[in-house]
């Protein structure tokens, strides 16, 4: 029985196995090894029959068989007897010969069984192979095959045999005449020596221990004979790569004599492939094996020969790197190639591996003289050896090394990129084998740091996949990386690194490198450290060609200052100096200690974007100070400013370093005590300094300037010096003008002088400045000035100066000369204006300023006018309006004072230059941006300095009379600059306001009548601005009234909080604000002020900006409102304005006025008004719809006029049946013109914010008609007339709003619940999408149950009046006001609010009156809002239990709903009121429930299945402890069912199986099963459906085994389910069944039922289901 029903498995498995899907076969031939797992001789004499018997079946699928042996025998070969290894050996041989030509994946398949069943019957395998293995006949080629792939799968049991299949083979070569046959014998030979040659070198484990190699070498080297000289020469590639991987492994058993004698054709034979093949590897891999076996033997053939190979070889090397990146768009290293061109690099490299140990001297005689080769190619090749040859054949190299550095140097002046890096990896293999140590190695290292100083390519370059040329960048990353590993980890180069590295330090051209030197240097001399205290120090003894400590000190400092570029020099430099303090001076360890790690972490803690550089600067600067300090030795100092200027030039191109540099220049001179050191060294540099150069004077000038501080009458007199000396008289002589140097020269030296006098005045201490600024200073400056004034005028200035050097005005010689001061050069021009800046700033600065009488102010400011008028008005592009404006801020505020006129025009002067600047578009320039903004900080600066002199009411009204023009300007930001500058003078006033006695702030009206209409300019920066003036001028009225710098009024300070409000864009806000501003004015002006303030006001009503217009409009009525009665008393006029206005003009105000009028007309006339409105045409237009919200403003009339409108709404028809309608099923119902009226009409009344009160008395009844109205618009249509007019006004102003009925009503209800104080519930129901579902006919029910909610959450209070209104439409004719009502009532339940409102009875009873209604929505909707009591008030549900369950359960049965919604709706309640009832109340019920819903399980409906089986979960829950025996059978029954539909493919019937499976599982009482349940079937957790219900089904059979025949054919059931995942579910449950049961439960299956189901679900569509059905036939061995 067993034996035939293994073999029935089989067969029915093999029959599959034809199946067109390739994965079921896959799974065929994997339930094939299963059924071979357990039973290994069944399952392969099953195979072995199979494909006896059926000789046609077709190869692909014999080979898919063959396959499933080879597993089986590969698994359980020590368990096969001999007659079945026998009976699988003669079928697989017959499978690999059966036909003569070849089918490589079949016969490859029985070969490979052949092979599996010779790992342990190796002599059987040979026997079978032998028969068909004969001499003088050829063999079929996978019999040649499979006796080598034998040879390489069981060397101990193959070698043995090697001598007589050799033997025999031997003839067979001679008569292969196809290359695959050819082919196939190579391979063999391979394998044959490959395996001898383990056997020989494993001889202590081999069978045969006798074994040698002279056994097999008579036949190797016939073999040899033909493959070499034969079959080598074919035209095949494939046969002659065979041939050559053959050679390889016989070449080591030829006899050591044939070897010999062979080479010399051997070696050119196989060097001749390289010619013939693209792919060398195995030729290279050969050759090497070749090598090896002759110098194995001490070949002396070999020398002759190494010329020849060595060529060859190279030219692999050469060839081959650029092979490997033929199709690559940049060269790449070849690591990164395919595999067979590394592998072939290796081979070829170790190639020349064997001949290095065997011929040093021919290797490098042959390999270095081409690294003078002109090909690119060869040179890199070249380098790539001899690296490789260092490293690999260090001893035989050795004695070389001087050799082989001299050759180097050639390459060292290449300049490819190629042949660049592979130098540098040559030198880095060097360095580590100690070359370097060795004369000329000093050469080696500066090429790396040569390479090193390459400039970083910003983004790597992209060549062609023609370009040989690799970026410089990685020449450069790639030395980076060399010099420090080499200087961190190779420790015999410290001595040879150190200190030459410090030689690179300084010249310009390794600038590139510092980064990397520096931390080579620091970790050397930290290393020198540990060997030594002493040790590290810089001897100068013998290394003249150091840098001194001076040079060093000044190249490490200088470069620190831009410490980002390259790659972080700056915090390398640092450290390397700190490192080297005892060589730079003894005394500076300590100090150094502290200062130089603060350095380093402000660079740390900051970016190259966030550093800021100049407080960098200063930083290094007080260091350098400091390091003077301490050192304290003139002569040091001395030395050092000497080496800083003699490293000047080598900063020529980098301006940032060298500016800089000249400060440290300054700063070593300041500290210098020697007076002649210090002028000599200021008159070489301004001999030497590059004039032209901007950086550079600014560099000058500061070292000029940083001197003075300590010298300053030694700068001046140099300065004086070097005017009177012949380079500057050369070029200013009265009649030798400009000879020697071109004018653009003398111009750029002036500049020079020019600002060294500025930066003198600035830096120089104040008490020694003050008496020097006229006499010499400004005298200078203005000397070195004029280009087109003689030298004789400015002679004659000098000559009318008396003795005090009390100044004449230049500008009267000049006058009387009759001479224009003119100067084209603007670099000058700006010189001037920035060095009088700075000696203005300095005076004032000065303790003594208040009593310093400036003669030449006024001149100085008429200059600095000059300047500024002759700038273009339309743009900013120098600097020079500003720094001139800076100049006059310090100069208006010394003595003597300037006239007013001059006053005045220097104040128009500099607006007129600056408010007309166009701005900059947004982005384009961020120097421009920030030039503009320091331009009006000095204009800013220069007002207020004006306004200081002057600090009245009057000449506060004078500057803002300069400014006014500007604040109306029609141009933004030309408002904008006015109104931030008049700001800037209020505050600035208010702030310094002084006031002696209490006077009127006569003008405060007309300047808050011109600032505040501002309030609503267009721009949001003007607004701001504005906000601020009035906010000033308030306070300074309060000022003036008496009170304190420092009170506080409330009132003022809310203009602060509403300058927030003048930022939106949103009109309403903006003039909201622009109102509550006008209430602050009129709580705080003065009555006197206010006629004033609004004739200004009425005059900005004729303002351009109509934004400026109607907050004028805005301010005027909150002043009358505030201030008088005078708007009660034109009522009149106001109702003319109605009239007329609206036909002529929309402004604002005009419509503020309308609304108000409207107001009053319906105080008096509601009725009449609310009919006249209503009878307007629909859709109301937008003057309309704003009368209709002006009835909102008084509660009282507000809810006179929502009643009348209700009325409307409730009393009269929704909608008329059309005839369409009447005759048919469709939709025809059109809605009715007064109630839609109506609705619109509510819409807007309460839509106004003041008609909260008013909707608040009214709520209930708004609330319920609109709901119910909303109800009775769903689906309805508008009348033909008012669905063309929606059409034409869609597009236009005149609809704001859609006059859809329903969506009417939506928005009504909407606003009514927003004005009632629900602002909640609409937020809520919006969120939730709930008002868009109300619209529609589809979700409307859920809208109103998301109405419901929100109502129920956020407005309890207001439900019972509510719900008062609504229970009156239970005899509503109108079926959907009923389904509307019920499914309100029956979702407030969800909420405990009924509860606590005491609604639930009433609640109850009006749903259980509603039960019998003729509409299933209705009783649907019922039983849900009975249901519902399980959320809302869960503790009253044991109190109505039986009434409950009884409409619930009658719900089940309900027979009038053929959808079956109703009894759907009795589940899902059903479900969530079980675990609340009472025990008793439930228990006669569960059986009947259970049995009623089971039908449900398996419906085509998702909603019922997932309903059904989640009740179900809850019934098994509600009987946990205590399940009966009829209610068990019960859940066993729905074990199967709920397993299955786990494959659902809907998610939530899925769900619903999860939790009933783990319901289910208590009332199993099996612990173990239980707890697997919860474990695989949490929710939320992803669930691998094989793993689980392997496991269950092992916990199923291991606890209830009795099951089994009722589990496995309720799963035959599903085995023609009609979801595909669950018919393949079904086999599965069931082959996991089998699986883990006992074999003596099998009488409880019917084997015969269950294999032919199986073998009908192979025939399945759905390859899913075959192959589980395949899986499972495997699993059903358990039963065999």
């Amino acid at each position: 029985m067993t034996e035939s029903y293994v073999k029935k498995l089989s067969t029915i498995l093999l029959d599959a196995v034809t199946d067109k899907d390739p994965v079921v076969r896959e799974q065929v031939c994997s339930a094939l090894c299963a059924l071979g797992e357990a039973q290994p001789e069944e399952a392969l004499g099953a195979c072995e029959e199979y494909l006896r018997q059926h000789e046609k079946l077709a190869h692909p699928y014999r080979t898919m068989i063959l396959r499933a042996m080879e597993t089986v025998v590969s698994g359980h070969i020590s368990e096969l007897d001999k007659d079945m290894a026998r009976a699988i050996i003669l079928l697989a041989s017959s499978e690999m010969t059966r036909a003569k030509e070849l089918v490589c994946d079949w016969q490859q398949a029985a070969s490979s069984v052949l092979v599996a069943v010779g790992k342990r019957f190796i002599g059987k395998v040979m026997e079978e192979l032998l028969s068909k293995f004969q001499p003088g006949a050829l063999p079929h080629y996978f019999v040649v095959q499979t006796l080598a792939n034998l040879a390489a799968s069981n060397v101990f049991g193959m070698v043995p045999f090697l001598t007589s299949v050799l033997s025999t083979m031997l003839p067979m070569l001679g008569m292969a005449k196809h290359d695959t046959m050819r082919a196939a014998f190579c391979c063999a030979l391979q394998y044959f020596s490959e395996s001898t040659l383990e056997y020989l070198a494993n001889l202590d484990q081999a069978p045969d221990p006798t074994v040698r190699k002279d056994t097999f070498a008579t036949d190797i080297f016939s073999a040899y004979d033909l493959l070499f000289n034969h079959w080598l020469q074919s035209r095949e590639a494939k046969l002659r790569l065979a041939v050559v991987e053959a050679l390889g492994p016989m070449s080591h058993l030829l006899p050591s004599e044939k070897l010999e004698e062979q080479l010399p054709k051997l070696l050119p034979g196989v060097l001749a492939l390289y010619k013939k093949h693209a792919e060398t590897f195995h030729v290279s891999k050969s050759l090497g094996q070749i090598l090896e076996a002759a110098v194995s033997v001490g070949s002396r053939t070999l020398e002759p020969q190494l010329d020849s190979l060595l060529a060859a070889l190279h030219a692999q090397v050469r060839g081959q790197m650029w092979r490997s990146q033929e199709h690559s768009q940049i060269c790449v290293p070849v690591e990164s190639s395919s595999p067979l061109v590394v592998s072939n690099q290796k081979e070829v490299l170790r190639c020349f591996t064997v001949l290095a140990c065997c011929a040093p001297d021919r290797l490098l005689a042959f390999l270095l003289p081409k690294l003078d080769a002109s090909n690119e190619r060869t040179r890199v090749g070249t380098l790539q050896v001899v690296r490789h040859v260092i490293n690999s054949a260090a001893s035989q190299m050795e004695v070389k090394k001087p050799f082989i550095l001299s050759s180097m140097r050639l390459p060292l002046l290449d300049t490819n990129t190629k042949v660049k890096r592979a130098v540098v990896q040559v030198i880095s293999a060097m360095a580590h084998h100690g070359y370097l140590e060795q004369p000329g190695g000093e050469a080696m290292v500066e090429y790396i740091v040569q390479q090193c100083a390459l400039p970083p390519e910003t983004e790597p370059q992209k060549l062609g996949p023609d370009s040989e040329d690799l970026p410089a960048d990685s020449v450069r990353a790639i030395s980076i990386s060399t010099l420090y590993l080499v200087s961190t980890t190779v420790d015999r180069m410290s001595d040879v690194l150190w200190p030459y590295l410090l030689e690179f330090l300084t010249p310009v051209r390794f600038t590139g490198a510092l980064t990397p030197l520096c931390k080579s240097l620091v970790h050397l001399v930290q290393k020198r450290q540990e060997v030594g205290a002493d040790a590290f120090l810089i001897q100068y003894d013998g290394n003249v060609t150091l840098p001194s400590p001076y040079a060093i000190t000044t190249r490490l400092l200088t470069v620190s200052s831009n410490p980002y570029l390259g790659d972080g020099r700056g915090a390398a430099s640092l450290r390397l100096l700190n490192v080297l303090h005892r060589s730079i001076h003894p005394a500076l360890g300590p100090r150094w200690a502290t200062t130089v790690p603060l350095l380093l972490e402000h660079l740390d803690e900051r970016t190259e974007e966030s550093l800021s550089q100049k407080e960098w600067e200063e930083k290094l600067l007080a260091f350098l100070r400091d390091t003077l300090a301490v050192v304290s030795d003139n002569t040091w100092i001395c030395q050092l400013s000497l080496e800083m200027c003699k490293q000047l030039p080598c900063y020529n191109g980098m301006p940032q370093e060298k500016n800089f540099l000249y400060k440290c220049i300054g700063t070593a001179l300041g500290a210098a005590s020697s007076k002649e050191v210090v002028r000599k060294q200021l008159q070489e540099l301004l001999e030497t300094a590059r004039h032209q150069e901007e950086a550079e004077r600014e560099g000058l000038a500061c070292c000029f300037g940083i001197c003075a501080i300590s010298h300053l009458d030694d700068v001046l007199a140099q300065l004086e010096d070097f005017m009177r000396s012949d380079v500057f008289r050369k070029s200013t002589g009265i009649f030798n003008i400009f000879k020697d140097r071109s004018e653009n020269e003398v111009e750029k030296l002036k500049c020079t002088l020019i600002l060294c006098y500025g930066h003198v005045a600035a830096q120089a201490p104040r008490e020694l400045v003050l008496a020097k600024v006229e006499s010499d200073i400004l005298r200078n400056i203005f000397q070195y000035f004029s280009t087109k004034v003689g030298a004789w005028a400015h002679c004659l200035w000098g000559a009318l100066l008396p003795e005090s050097h009390t100044l004449i005005p230049f500008t009267f010689v000049v006058q009387v000369l009759g001479i224009k001061v003119e100067t084209k050069d603007p670099a000058l021009k700006l010189c001037l204006v920035q060095s009088v800046c700075m000696a203005s700033q300095a005076i004032c600065s000065s303790a003594q300023a208040g009593s310093f009488h400036f003669s030449r102010k006024a001149e100085l400011v008429a200059q600095m006018m000059e300047f500024i008028k002759a700038e273009p008005q339309d743009s900013l592009r120098t600097p020079i309006r500003k720094k001139a404006m800076l100049a006059c801020t310090y100069l208006v505020s010394l003595e003597p004072a300037l006239d007013k006129q001059v006053q005045a025009d220097t104040v128009h002067s500099c607006l007129h230059s600056v408010m007309s600047v166009l701005p900059e578009p947004e982005g384009q320039d961020d120097h421009q941006e920030s030039l503009y903004l320091d331009t009006m900080h000095a204009l800013e600066d220069l007002l207020t300095s004006l306004l200081r002199r002057n600090m009245t009411p009057q000449g506060l009204q004078i500057m803002v009379e300069h400014l006014s023009p500007w604040i109306k300007s029609p141009r933004g930001h030309e408002r904008v600059r006015a109104l931030g500058l008049s700001a800037c003078l209020l505050q600035y006033f208010l702030e310094h306001l002084h006031v002696s006695a209490l006077v009127p702030f006569h003008n405060l009206g007309l300047l808050i009548g011109l600032f505040s209409p501002r309030c609503a300019d267009l721009w949001p920066a003007t607004r701001q601005e504005a906000v601020s003036c009035v906010h000033a001028l308030l306070y300074l009225q309060l000022g003036y009234e008496g009170f304190s710098r420092d009170y506080r009024d409330d009132a003022v300070e809310r203009l602060l909080t509403l300058k927030e409000g003048l930022v939106h864009p949103d009109p309403a806000i903006l003039f909201h604000t622009c109102h509550s501003i006008a209430q602050i004015i009129a709580k705080r002006l003065p009555p006197e002020q206010l006629i004033s303030l609004l004739l200004t006001m009425f005059e900005g009503l004729g303002d351009p900006d109509k934004n400026c217009s109607r907050a004028a409009t805005v301010m005027i009525n909150c002043l009358l409102k505030e201030r008088g009665n005078v708007l009660l008393e034109k009522v009149p006029e106001i109702v003319s304005m109605l009239r007329t206005k609206l036909q002529e003009t929309r402004e604002e105000y005009v419509l503020q006025a309308a609304q108000h009028s409207v107001y009053l007309l319906a105080s008096q006339h509601c009725v009449a008004v609310v009919s006249s409105l209503l009878g307007s045409p629909l859709p109301f237009d937008s003057h309309t719809c704003t009368l209709w919200r002006a009835l909102a403003v008084e509660p009282g009339l507000t809810a006179q006029v929502l009643g009348l409108l209700l009325e409307k709404v409730s009393r009269d028809v929704p909608f008329k049946e059309t005839r369409a309608f009447l005759l048919s099923s469709s939709p025809g119902r059109v809605a009715t013109v007064l109630p839609l009226a109506a609705t619109c009409a509510l819409y807007e009344v309460m839509s106004a914010l003041a008609s909260g009160p008013a909707v608040l008395q009214l709520y209930p009844q708004l609330f319920a008609a609109l709901l119910l109205r909303v109800s009775c618009t769903v689906g309805v249509l508008l009348p033909r007339t008012l669905q063309a007019k929606e059409k034409r006004g869609a597009g236009s102003a005149l609809a704001p709003r859609s006059l859809e009925p329903c969506s009417s009503a939506v928005d009504a209800l909407q606003a009514m619940l927003l004005r009632g104080g629900n602002e909640d519930v609409v937020q809520r129901v919006e969120l939730e999408g709930g008002w868009q579902l109300l619209r529609t006919s589809a979700g409307h029910e859920e809208g109103v149950a998301r109405l419901a909610s929100a109502m129920a959450k956020f407005a309890g209070p207001r439900l019972p009046l509510v719900m008062k209104e609504l229970v009156c439409t239970q005899s509503s004719v109108y079926e959907i006001q009923r389904v509307t009502s019920t499914g309100f009532l029956a979702e407030l339940l969800t909420s405990n609010v009924v509860n606590d409102l005491m609604l639930l009875e009433s609640l109850l009873d009006n749903l259980a009156a509603r039960q019998k209604d003729p509409c299933a929505s209705v009783r649907r909707l019922v039983l849900r809002g009975l249901a519902n009591m399980a959320s809302g008030s869960p503790d009253k549900v044991r109190a109505h239990g039986p009434q409950l369950l009884t409409a619930v359960i009658g719900g089940l049965d309900d027979r009038d709903d053929p959808h079956s919604l109703v009894a759907l709706e009795a589940m899902v309640g059903l479900a969530r009121l079980l675990d609340l009832v009472e025990p008793q109340d439930l228990r006669p019920v569960l059986l009947h429930v259970a049995i009623r819903i089971r039908p449900f399980f398996d419906s085509e409906k998702m909603e019922l299945r997932s309903a059904s089986i989640r009740l179900f979960g809850h019934l098994n829950k509600a009987c946990h402890g205590g399940c009966e025996d009829m209610f068990l059978e019960q859940v066993v029954g729905g074990l199967v069912p709920l397993l299955l539909h786990l494959r659902d493919p809907q998610a939530p019937v899925t769900s619903a199986c999860r939790f009933a499976l783990c319901m289910s599982g208590p009332n199993l009482e099996c612990a173990e099963l239980q707890a697997a349940l919860q474990k695989h079937l949490q929710e939320g957790r992803g669930l691998h459906f094989g793993e689980f219900l392997n496991s269950t089904c092992k916990l199923l059979m291991l606890h209830f085994p009795e099951l089994l025949g009722r589990l496995v054919s309720t799963s035959l059931f599903y085995f023609k389910s009609s979801w595909e995942d669950v018919r393949a579910a079904a086999p599965m449950l069931t082959g996991f069944l089998v699986l883990h049961v006992e074999a003596e439960h099998r009488p409880q299956v019917d084997l015969e039922q269950l294999t032919a189901a199986l073998q009908l679900l192979l025939k399945d569509p759905a390859p899913l289901v075959r192959m589980k059905a395949a899986e499972t036939l495997g699993r059903l061995v358990k039963f065999a």
